[in-house]
């Protein structure tokens, strides 16, 4: 656990897998990372496919909430 969480430390401060506020990186299995100043709160993985099913689910809740209310 101690190791895995040391794992995920080193990949979130590595700068190449940061694309300007964007975290892009295959190998994190995490969907939510802490930003780059983590006083800052919280960003997404766009590295994990389940980002994007994730996106996709709260896009189609706000669109049938809208379109239904």
């Amino acid at each position: 656990m101690k190791s895995e969480k040391r794992n995920y430390d080193l990949m979130h401060k590595n700068p190449s897998n940061w694309r300007g506020v964007f975290y892009v990186n295959r190998k994190d299995p995490r969907i939510t990372v802490p930003k780059s100043d983590p006083t800052m709160g919280w960003t997404i993985n766009f590295g994990n496919p389940y980002t994007y099913v994730l996106l996709f689910l709260i896009i189609l809740i706000l669109t049938a909430t809208a379109l239904f209310l």
